[in-house]
C-alpha cells in the first residue's frame, strides 16, 4: 500500500473517530428549546445525525481501501438479534406508527455500536473515546454544580434553577455519572498511585482484572482523568442528595411493573403474538394503562399519573418485545458474563436496567459502553474476534467467505475484480439502509419544531397561528396522534369562539355558521384520524369522546357517540376510576341517572377513597331523589376532603343546600329550590381530570359545550363498532379507516 493512500485512510479513520468523540461530549448535554421535548428528542436527533455520518465516512473508506472489512464482536449476533426482534414487535404493533418512532433511535444505536467496533483499532483511539466519554460527563457536571451554587452559565431564562439538568431528569443524570464515574476513576487512580509511589503509574484500560498491559499513558493525561473524577463525583453527589430531598423520582412499583409486563404478554387478543414479540417496542404506556392491576388505584402518590416507562428496562422490554426481546437481552447479560475480562461501568449498566426504567440516554449508553467492552474483548482475543474481509468466491463455491486478517485467500484474477466491488456494494446498502429511516426522521423532526411553534402560539392566545402550524406539522408528519389529537381541540375552541362570540339576541350568518360546520368538521375528522393513527390508545379514545359531548345538543346522536367513545377508552383503560367518573357525566348530563350512578359507583368501587367520585354519586343519587344515600356520600366527601379548604366549603354548601332541600320535600314544596339552583350555576366548569394531576370536587361537566341548535347539524360518527360480550358494557372494538389528513381550509 503506498503511502498517500495510507494517508487518506489515516484521514478518513481520524474522522469517523471524530464523529463519535462528537457524539461522547455533546450527548449528556445537548438540549434544544425548539423542539417538543427539549432533551431526550434532542439527544436522539444528535446521535442519529452523528452517528449517520460516522457509517457513511467508514463506507467510503472501503472503496477507498479496495477491501470489505468488518470486525466481528462477541455481541454483534445479541446486538442485531435484539434489534430485529425489536423491528418485529413494533410492525405487528397495534400502534404501529408508535412502536417505529421509537425503534428508529434504537435502530442507530444499534448502528452506533458497529461503528464504534469498526472505528477503533488501536489502545490510543480507545482513550480517545473514552476521554471524550468523560468530558460530556464532566461538563454536565460542571453545569450541575454551577447551578447548585447558584451560578447560570447558560444565557437561557429557563435554565436558571438550581436544579436544572441537561437530561430532563435528575434520575437520568444520576446513572449517567455513575456510570461513567469509574472510567475517570480508574485512570485517575493510575495517575494518583503513580504519584504517592513517586513513580509513573503505567495505566491499562483493558479491564481492571485483565492480565494483559499496555504502554504506559503519559502522567498529564492520567492526572486529568484524576479531576474529572473528582468533579463528576460531586455532580454525582449533588444529583445524589438533590433525589434523596427535593427531587424525588416517580417510578412505577416493581409489582405492578411486574403484573403488567405478564399481562401484556399474556392477555392481549392475540396471545401468540403477543407472547413472542410484545405489545410493540416503545409502547409500555399502552400496556400500563390496559393491564395496571385496581390495586394501583391505591397509592395516593401515583393513581393518578400514567407511566410511559416501566420499573424497570427489563420488565419494559418484555412487556413490548415479548419472550423474544426478554431472552436476547438475557443472551447478551449472559455474553458479558461468560467474557473473562471485567469492565465495571458495563456491568453497573446491566444491573441497573434489571431494576430502574431507562430513557433512551441510559439505552444509547448502554450499548456504548457494551461497544467498547467488545473492543477490550477482540484486543485480548484476537485470534477469536478481529478483522474479517469478505472476498467473492463465486468461481468456486457460489459464496461470500470471511478471511482472517494476517491470512489470504487465493483467488482468480476475475475474482479479486469482483472482490473489488464488494465495497462499492457496502456503501449501496449503506446508502439504503440509511435513507428510509432519515427521511422520516427528518420529517419527524420538522414536523416536531413547527408543532412546538403552535405550542407557543397556543400559549399566547394567537389561534389562527396555532391552527396554521398545527395544519402543518401533520403535512410534514402525518403519523404522529398528538398532532391530531392538539388539532382536534383548536379546531374545536375556534368553533366554540365564533359560536358563543356573535352579538347578544343575534343570529350567525350564514358564512359564521359555514365556518364553524367546518371547523366542527375538521375536529371531528381529526379525532378520528388519532384513533386510526393509534388505536391502542386510550388518550385519542378519551379526546374525541370530548369533541362529541361538546357537541350535545348541536349534532344528532352526539350523545350516542360519546358514550360509544367513552367505551372503548374504558376498555383500554379499564381501571382508572376518572373513565367512569367521565361517563357518569356524560349520563347525568342526559338525565339518566340510573346509568349515572352505576358509573360513579364503579370509580369509587375502584378506588374507595376517591373523593371526587363520591361527590358526583351524590349528585346523581341527589337528583334520583334519594336522599338519604347522597347525604352519605357528601358526608364521605368531607371527610375525605377535610385537608382541603376550598373543597371543604364547596361541600358543606352541597351539604347545606340538600339540607334545605329535604326540608322543602318535607313541607310539600318544590324540591328544586333556589338555594340548589344557585349553587349549581355558581360550580366553575372543570376539564376532566387529568392522568397526571387530581383535580377538586365538582360535578363532571364537558370543557367545552357549543351551543344548542335546531335543527341538529349533522356530524360523522367514530369508526368503532360496539361487539356484544354478555353484561360487558365497556366493549367496543375499533375498525380500520384510512388515515385522514386534516383539512388546512
Amino acid at each position: 500500500m503506498s503511502a498517500k493512500k495510507k494517508q487518506i485512510l489515516s484521514y478518513f479513520d481520524n474522522m469517523s473517530l471524530l464523529m463519535v468523540g462528537a457524539l461522547f461530549v455533546l450527548f449528556p448535554i445537548f438540549f434544544l428549546s425548539t423542539t417538543t421535548d427539549a432533551f431526550v428528542l434532542t439527544k436522539q436527533l444528535i446521535l442519529i445525525i452523528l452517528t449517520s455520518l460516522a457509517l457513511l465516512i467508514y463506507s467510503i473508506r472501503t472503496i477507498i481501501d479496495g477491501r470489505l472489512r468488518l470486525r466481528t464482536s462477541p455481541f454483534d449476533v445479541p446486538v442485531l438479534l435484539l434489534i430485529v426482534i425489536s423491528l418485529v414487535s413494533a410492525i405487528l404493533s397495534v400502534n404501529r406508527y408508535d412502536a417505529l418512532i421509537a425503534f428508529a433511535p434504537l435502530l442507530f444505536v444499534g448502528f452506533l455500536y458497529f461503528v464504534i467496533i469498526n472505528t477503533v483499532r488501536t489502545q490510543k483511539q480507545l482513550l480517545f473515546l473514552l476521554g471524550t466519554l468523560t468530558i460530556g460527563a464532566v461538563l454536565a457536571a460542571l453545569l450541575t454544580i454551577f447551578s447548585f451554587l447558584k451560578l447560570y452559565p447558560l444565557p437561557f431564562s429557563y435554565t436558571h434553577v438550581q436544579y436544572f439538568t441537561t437530561f430532563g431528569s435528575q434520575l437520568d443524570q444520576a446513572l449517567y455519572f455513575a456510570l461513567v464515574l469509574p472510567i475517570a476513576g480508574y485512570f485517575g487512580y493510575g495517575y494518583i498511585n503513580g504519584m504517592s509511589s513517586g513513580k509513573q503509574q503505567e495505566a491499562s484500560f483493558t479491564t481492571s482484572a485483565t492480565s494483559q498491559n499496555h504502554n504506559a499513558k503519559p502522567s498529564g493525561i492520567m492526572g486529568i482523568f484524576g479531576i474529572a473524577f473528582l468533579v463528576i463525583a460531586v455532580g454525582l453527589g449533588l444529583t445524589v442528595y438533590w433525589l434523596l430531598t427535593s427531587q424525588h423520582p416517580l417510578i412505577l412499583p416493581y409489582a405492578t411493573g411486574l403484573q403488567t409486563a405478564f399481562a401484556a404478554i399474556s392477555q392481549s387478543g392475540n396471545v401468540f403474538k403477543s407472547l413472542l414479540f410484545g405489545s410493540g417496542f416503545g409502547t409500555f404506556i399502552n400496556d400500563f394503562s390496559q393491564f395496571k392491576p385496581a390495586s394501583y388505584n391505591t397509592n395516593q402518590a401515583l393513581w393518578a399519573l400514567t407511566f410511559f416507562r416501566s420499573s424497570s428496562f427489563a420488565l419494559e422490554l418484555m412487556a413490548t418485545t415479548g419472550l423474544l426481546g426478554i431472552v436476547t437481552f438475557g443472551f447478551i447479560i449472559y455474553k458479558v458474563l461468560r467474557e473473562k475480562n471485567f469492565f465495571l461501568p458495563l456491568l453497573l449498566a446491566l444491573l441497573a436496567s434489571i431494576v430502574l426504567p431507562f430513557s433512551f440516554t441510559l439505552v444509547a449508553l448502554m450499548f456504548i459502553l457494551l461497544a467498547l467492552f467488545a473492543i477490550v474483548c477482540i484486543h485480548n482475543n484476537p485470534h477469536k474476534y478481529g478483522d474479517a474481509e469478505f472476498s467473492l468466491v463465486a468461481f468456486k463455491k457460489g459464496f461470500l467467505t470471511t478471511v482472517p486478517e494476517g491470512q489470504h485467500v487465493t483467488q482468480s484474477a476475475p475474482e479479486r475484480r469482483f472482490s473489488r466491488i464488494l465495497p462499492f456494494l457496502f456503501l449501496v446498502i449503506v446508502l439504503v439502509v440509511l435513507a428510509l429511516p432519515l427521511f422520516f426522521v427528518a420529517r419527524f423532526a420538522i414536523s416536531d419544531f413547527i408543532f412546538q411553534q403552535s405550542l407557543v402560539a397556543a400559549s399566547e392566545n394567537n389561534g389562527v397561528a396555532t391552527y396554521q402550524l398545527q395544519a402543518e406539522a401533520i403535512t410534514a408528519f402525518p403519523y404522529r396522534d398528538i398532532y391530531y389529537r392538539s388539532f382536534s381541540q383548536t379546531n374545536l375552541a375556534l368553533a366554540n369562539a365564533l359560536a358563543t362570540n356573535q352579538p347578544k339576541n343575534a343570529s350567525p350568518s350564514a358564512q359564521v355558521q359555514k365556518n364553524i360546520l367546518t371547523l366542527i368538521q375538521q375536529s371531528i375528522n381529526a379525532g378520528r384520524t388519532a384513533v386510526t393513527v393509534s388505536p391502542a390508545t386510550a388518550f385519542n379514545w378519551n379526546n374525541l369522546s370530548s369533541i362529541y359531548r361538546s357537541l350535545i345538543g348541536f349534532g344528532q346522536n352526539a350523545d350516542k357517540f360519546t358514550v360509544l367513545t367513552l367505551n372503548q377508552a374504558i376498555a383500554l383503560d379499564p381501571n382508572n376510576p376518572q373513565q367512569y367518573v367521565d361517563l357518569g357525566g356524560v349520563y347525568y348530563q342526559l338525565g339518566q341517572f340510573d346509568d349515572a350512578i352505576r358509573e360513579f359507583q364503579t370509580a369509587v368501587n375502584l378506588k374507595q377513597d376517591y373523593a371526587n367520585g363520591y361527590y358526583n354519586l351524590g349528585h346523581a343519587l341527589e337528583e334520583k331523589g334519594q336522599y338519604d344515600q347522597a347525604m352519605t356520600m357528601y358526608q364521605t366527601v368531607k371527610q375525605l376532603v377535610s385537608d382541603n379548604a376550598e373543597n371543604t366549603k364547596k361541600i358543606d354548601a352541597d351539604i347545606d343546600a340538600l339540607n334545605k332541600r329535604v326540608a322543602a320535600v318535607k313541607a310539600g314544596q318544590n324540591p328544586n329550590g333556589e338555594a340548589r339552583q344557585q349553587q349549581a350555576t355558581g360550580s366553575a366548569q372543570t376539564s376532566p381530570i387529568q392522568q397526571n394531576q387530581q383535580q377538586a370536587i365538582d360535578v363532571n361537566k364537558s370543557e367545552t359545550t357549543l351551543p344548542e341548535r335546531n335543527p341538529k347539524a349533522e356530524i360523522p360518527g367514530p369508526t368503532v363498532t360496539v361487539t356484544p360480550a354478555g353484561n360487558n358494557a365497556h366493549n367496543a372494538q375499533p375498525t380500520t379507516a384510512a388515515p385522514t389528513k386534516a383539512s388546512n381550509r
